[in-house]
């Protein structure tokens, strides 16, 4: 009766996401007086999930799966969690596992609550936290049914090394036919993902056109962060509609958030207000985001921001 946790990976690597929720999973079996076990999809290096508290790894390796299917993964994990008499799984909080969790919420008959913030602060009944209202009050919240279904926020729990082992084992479960076809998927592969990054800088309409975003992608490259934008930029074709954040877009929950020349619609601020630390650099003291931010910066971005680029390579090389 171990919890069971799903692990995202990407050619063959794991996410970050992964080493989180393992790490939740840990901490809900310890809990519960159970252990846990990982399932892994075409992932190399699968005993190193025991590292984060995993005991047991179902490994499964099959060509077929080389592109996220959700009906085919959803189908997998069900199959694991009735091997395992699991009765808690655990999910993560991306675009992939928000798809896989009301498939298996149907085909496990059970409860899932998604935006979950910590360990359950009890198992008997089942209370989790989690956001609500776009990240402005949390809920305590029951989960009443046999097995239960928890997507867990990125960023919210962290990753906790346990200093474990986990034996690994070939998993062969039965896919199904999902009828989905996927042709390609184009990705870029020089960048880091807006859903790992634990430092994002995002940029707005201030910039006053795609032509001035090297100093975004300069200043996110020092700070090794993940570069974004609003919407209004993205539907311009300044940028990729990829790198849109807000409740329209991608949502962000990021160690740091840095907004450039971004107003703060209401729709933006709701995306990204999971984000811990906010700062914001804009020329209107009046901006919205103003209101939302911890740090603020009232000034023209093109000032600004290269000046804190030259203070930041200075720093960096004063500790290197």
């Amino acid at each position: 009766m171990s919890v069971l946790v799903y692990t995202e990976s990407e050619n063959g690597k794991f996410k970050k996401a992964a080493f989180e929720v393992v790490s939740y999973a840990k901490a809900v079996a310890d809990q519960m007086g159970t252990t846990v076990t990982a399932v892994t999809v075409n992932a190399d290096d699968s005993d190193s999930l025991g590292a984060y508290g995993a005991s047991k790894v179902l490994s499964v390796k099959d060509e077929s799966l080389s592109k996220f299917d959700a009906k085919k993964y959803a189908a997998i994990i069900e199959q694991a969690a009735k091997n395992e008499s699991a009765k808690v799984v655990v999910l993560s909080s991306s675009a992939d596992s928000k798809y896989l969790a009301p498939l298996l919420a149907v085909g496990l008959d059970a409860g899932y609550v998604s935006n979950v913030v910590d360990a359950p602060s009890s198992t008997s009944p089942f209370t989790v936290k989690r956001t609500a209202f776009t990240n402005k009050a949390f809920a305590n919240t029951e989960i009443n049914t046999d097995v239960k279904i928890v997507g867990l926020s990125n960023n919210s729990f962290g990753i906790v090394e346990a200093g474990g082992s986990a034996s690994v084992e070939d998993f062969s479960p039965s896919i199904p036919d999902s009828g989905v076809s996927v042709e390609s998927v184009d990705k870029a592969t020089d960048k880091v993902s807006i859903a790992d990054a634990e430092v994002v800088v995002s940029g707005g309409r201030g910039l006053k056109g795609p032509e001035n975003w090297g100093m975004i992608e300069e200043l996110a490259d020092v700070l090794g962060a993940a570069t974004a934008c609003s919407k209004p930029v993205s539907d311009l074709g300044w940028r990729p509609h990829g790198e849109h954040v807000g409740q329209t877009g991608k949502p962000v929950a990021s160690n740091l958030y840095i907004a450039i020349g971004i107003s703060g619609a209401i729709q933006h601020l709701a995306g990204i207000n999971a984000s811990k630390v906010k700062v914001v650099i804009n020329t209107d003291p009046e901006a919205p985001f103003f209101k939302a931010a911890d740090y603020g910066v009232v000034g023209d971005a093109f000032e600004v921001v290269p000046t804190l680029i030259e203070k930041l390579k200075a720093f960096k090389a004063q500790n290197a």
